[in-house]
């Protein structure tokens, strides 16, 4: 029997597979967030002054009483219960990147022995869940387990549908007995609460009186790949790595730039209006889904919302994607780089701060020279990057997103800001004492009288910057598809809340001084720009020049692997940050670097050992047995006077030898536990364990050209990225 069975299997199940039939869909009109408790259905549902109190929870972060929480609980309940769910969970977010949920059900007895249902204000503010069970750091132990979850009531409350029934998701915290943050909702609060207190400080001195509270603003873009699950279902290393550690490069990849906002084929086309659909009725505004540059890669991306809402619905999508795609035959991978030779998967997130009176911060609008309060947060979020851009490489370190950085497909890992030439200009005509004045877009006048003219935007854009401002926003593009947005989000509102305060210090001394607020404003940004102006680039950042000179001339960190990176959760500059804008103690910190230092551990470890496996059970057998057919087929030919030439037995033989020799020193590597400190062992990992893994990678993927493609075990590349 041949030892490509399950590719040939997988092939012929494929062949069959049809677009799913999803019958009629209703309109958005109808369905939209028709499973979500939010302020539409609570002004439904609730007394007037029990949504007045909601509602003013929601848009501020002003307490609840507990009184009211009975009144909501109450309603929550009936609301739901109409919608077919018997049971409730408290859904949180551990430093895991995935969710987690306890479902309790609404059931009780009576003293008659009838089921009657409850669900009272303290069952919706609080649960108990292990706090020992989930990454946290040392925090706590299994003696000493106690944690709780409370309900976040400024993200909504929502129904997940499965075949059978329907749950009740309470969005929540999820901290110790003791206190301590043990999830990534909480210091994300945090942050955003310093935010709106240092943003409050700098206009209330810039003249503005009636300040709203400020909320940051996300829109993640979700890169991903589908595969055919039966496929995956033969590559051991897929299900249990989430990427492929094995397969040599298939005759066409991307190099003719055809996939790219291509024709989205039909199955993945219905997958997507699929998803789309399930997102409507969460509430969650799916906005745009499209090719991407490698085959097999897509994108979806939604409309900007408030970062906590934000985050918790990038959570639910990631599980939506993920379950909505088996349904359809599809693997759905969020690996960064599950496939090498092809673009790997970013998520780009779009971040912008702003309230209702005085909108957009980061909107320049068409005289950006002119708007005080944009230049003075935009030079805020300058200064954050250059001060704490090793933090924000820090919180998108993972073992699987440093296959991404610093190739050129994604940001290089120094962290540095593209303006574009206008507002380039503008920040160094600051710098510079000169008086502003910026270059216009102008038109685009294509010579043909059918096209509309339209403005061209004033400035290029830059791919290869890792955080860019794109028109009213910027743009973190550094971030791992596989990522929750949290930990950027939580860096980048604490940066900019450490930066706005500097302003404002700076700021109250300029006008205690006489100034008026415009040239106290400038003078402060003509500091910040002296003092920080080194993050400003704008060229091309896949250039080896610019690593250099990055790093002797500006001063800016190159952390290329997660093992540079993470340690700089310990500086004292983070450390510092953290504390001041009491966002994260210094235990919680800590924590976190426990966290994910081990999670880079194990992930290389279970990948180092899947590749031992694989390479011993199933490639290197796959080499003997074709050396043995050619041998007896070479023999059978001599008996009737035909000679072959050997020499790709001989090439076989030799890959053969020197792929399980890498492999003994793999095994070998992976036995060292003797380290110092968690940072000598990542950085073991790092410089040896992966150059190991990638010596018995090159010598699998050269038998994979050279072993007859009917022995071959593994569904190949060009299988896996090009059958839909």
């Amino acid at each position: 029997m041949s030892s490509n069975l399950a590719r040939t299997q997988a092939i012929q199940t494929i062949s069959q597979r049809s677009p799913m039939d999803l019958g009629k869909t209703d309109p958005l009109s109808k369905i939209w967030a028709c499973d979500v408790f939010n302020l539409a259905r609570m002004e439904e549902c609730l007394s007037k002054n029990a949504f007045k109190a909601m509602k003013k929870t929601f848009q501020t972060g002003a307490p609840l009483d507990p009184a009211t929480a009975d009144v909501v609980a109450a309603a929550m309940k009936e609301w739901a219960m109409s919608k077919g769910a018997k049971f409730f969970s408290h859904i949180f977010y551990p430093m895991t990147n995935a969710t987690a949920e306890k479902h309790d059900g609404f059931i009780i007895t009576s003293p008659e022995g009838n089921a009657i249902t409850d669900f009272s204000g303290s069952l919706l503010i609080k649960g108990e869940p292990d706090g020992s069970s989930f990454p946290n750091g040392s925090i706590r132990a299994t003696n000493s387990a106690r944690g709780y979850t409370a309900w976040d009531p400024t993200s909504p409350a929502y129904i997940m549908h499965t075949a059978n029934g329907a749950t009740l998701m309470i969005p929540c915290v999820f901290l110790s007995w003791t206190g301590e943050a043990l999830d990534k909702k909480i210091p994300l609060l945090r942050s955003n609460a310093a935010m709106n207190a240092a943003a409050q400080r700098v206009l209330k001195l810039m003249g503005e009186t009636d300040v709203a509270t400020l909320n940051s603003s996300c829109g993640a873009e979700q890169e991903y790949f589908l595969i055919d699950e039966a496929f995956a279902t033969a590559r051991p290393d897929i299900l249990l790595s989430g990427r492929s550690l094995f397969g040599a490069a298939p005759a066409k990849g991307q190099q003719f730039d055809d996939h790219y906002f291509g024709a989205i084929p039909e199955r993945v086309q219905v997958y997507m209006q699929d998803i789309e659909d399930k997102l409507y009725r969460l509430g969650i505004p799916a906005k745009t889904h499209h090719n991407e540059v490698a085959p097999g890669q897509f994108e979806i991306a939604p409309y900007f919302e408030a970062a906590n809402v934000a985050a918790d619905h990038q959570q639910l999508l990631m599980t939506i994607m993920k379950t909505t795609a088996k349904a359809h035959g599809f693997l759905c991978m969020l690996h960064e780089k599950p496939f090498a030779g092809v673009n790997g998967s970013g998520k780009h997130v779009n971040w912008s701060v702003g309230n209702s009176t005085q909108g957009n911060l980061l909107d320049p609008g068409n005289t950006p020279e002119d708007n005080l309060h944009f230049l003075a947060f935009c030079g805020a979020v300058i200064r954050g990057v250059h001060l704490f851009g090793p933090l924000l490489r820090a919180v998108i370190a993972s073992a699987s997103n440093d296959h991404r950085l610093g190739a050129n497909e994604a940001p290089p890992a120094i962290l540095s800001v593209y303006l574009g030439d206008q507002l380039e200009k503008v920040f160094q005509d600051i710098k510079d004492g000169k008086i502003l004045k910026t270059a216009k877009g102008g038109k685009m006048d294509l010579g043909l009288s059918q096209i509309l003219h339209f403005d061209r935007d004033p400035g290029d854009r830059n791919r290869t910057s890792p955080f860019a401002f794109t028109g009213n926003r910027f743009e973190f593009r550094a971030v791992g598809s596989s990522q929750s947005v949290s930990g950027p989000l939580i860096a980048m509102n604490t940066m900019l809340a450490d930066s706005l305060n500097w302003v404002a210090d700076k700021l109250e001394a300029e006008l205690t001084g006489g100034k008026d607020v415009a040239t106290a404003t400038l003078a402060v940004l003509k500091t910040l720009m002296e003092q920080h102006g080194n993050a400003v680039f704008g060229g091309n950042g896949y250039s080896p020049d610019w690593h250099k000179a990055a790093v002797e001339e500006r001063g800016l960190k190159n952390l290329p692997t997660s093992a540079d990176a993470l340690p700089e959760l310990l500086s004292p500059e983070v450390a510092g940050l953290f504390e001041r804008t009491g966002v994260l103690t210094p235990a919680e910190l800590h924590s976190r670097f426990e966290v994910y230092a081990e999670q880079y551990i194990n992930s290389i470890d279970v990948e180092a050992k899947l590749m031992v496996n694989m390479a011993t059970t199933m490639i290197y057998p796959a080499a003997v047995t074709y050396l043995s057919e050619l041998a007896a087929t070479s023999a059978n030919l001599q008996e009737l006077g035909i000679s072959l030439d050997n020499s790709v037995a001989q090439s076989v033989a030799t890959t053969a030898n020197a792929l399980m020799v890498a492999v003994g020193k793999l095994s070998e590597a992976r036995a060292k536990h003797d380290f110092d400190s968690v940072q000598d062992h990542m950085r073991f990992l790092a410089d040896t364990v992966r150059g190991l893994m990638t010596e018995v990678r090159a010598h699998a993927d050269t038998l994979e050209t050279l072993i007859s493609d009917e022995m071959w075990p593994l569904p190949k590349y060009s299988e896996m990225l090009f059958i839909k």
